[in-house]
């Protein structure tokens, strides 16, 4: 029986073309993984691209028609929670060509908000992922209050009138506990609850952090989150306002 033997040259073109083809199949690998690197920048990178956006548009849009592009928001709503940017009618109106990824209009988690509005707008980002952990926090400590007759799962005292939310306490009620990483110094940070069962973040590690790189000492007068403000993006959600004492800033409800 005659084998079927190809000619020299015939095997050398079929080496040459399964080269080639290996050599196409590396680069779009290559190509595919550069591609999921640049569609997934640095968080921090991509929020400060987004609030540089936002602000000019905002500066715009304030200087064309004499308001602020704002959301309502009533006189109830934290101060770090109010005045969002209505970024729809940035986008609708031609202020900005599309609405940023961060944004949770398209999918992100974070909404931006005006701050200083009546003097300097300046746009800032509320986290969501902060949000969505203290208000799971406070999720389970009412249902450990409505199971052990208006009871708190309460902690130390961490500032008068404020205590520690005790996790392990809370997670008797069927929920697992839950942490929170600092949007400041990723820091993990406590939570806290007033008399009523009222859950914030405690801040003040994020704040000493600020007032070492501030240029200004404080004073007992002012909020210690406005140190918050001037060294980030991020304004301090679900939060209460702190004081300067014995060099220490204090939480007061």
């Amino acid at each position: 029986m005659t084998k079927n033997v190809k000619p020299r040259g015939q095997r050398r073109h079929l080496q040459k073309m399964s080269c080639l083809l290996l050599f196409l199949l590396l680069a779009i690998t290559a190509t595919g993984c550069m591609y999921q690197s640049q569609s997934n920048p640095d968080p921090k990178i991509a929020y400060r691209e987004s609030v540089s956006r936002i602000q000019t548009a905002v500066e715009a849009f304030q200087q064309d028609q004499g308001i602020l592009p704002m959301v309502n928001a009533d006189m109830e709503t934290p101060k770090y929670e109010k005045f969002r940017v209505d970024l729809s009618k940035l986008k609708q109106q031609g202020y900005l060509d599309e609405i940023p990824g961060t944004a949770f209009e398209s999918g992100g988690s974070a909404y931006f908000l005006i701050q200083d509005e009546e003097v300097k707008p300046t746009v800032k980002v509320m986290d969501l992922q902060t949000v969505q952990q203290v208000n799971d926090v406070q999720r389970m400590v009412n249902q450990y209050k409505s199971v052990h007759n208006n009871q708190l799962p309460r902690g130390e005292e961490l500032y008068p009138g404020l205590y520690a939310v005790d996790m392990e306490q809370a997670a008797q009620a069927g929920a697992p506990a839950v942490t929170l990483n600092s949007v400041y110094s990723g820091q993990e940070l406590p939570f806290m609850m007033d008399d009523e069962g009222n859950v914030y973040v405690d801040y003040a590690f994020d704040i000493m952090q600020a007032v070492e790189k501030s240029e200004n000492p404080p004073t007992k007068v002012e909020d210690m989150r406005d140190f918050l403000l001037e060294h980030s993006y991020f304004v301090p959600v679900k939060s209460v306002a702190y004081t300067w004492q014995n060099n220490t800033p204090v939480a007061r409800k």
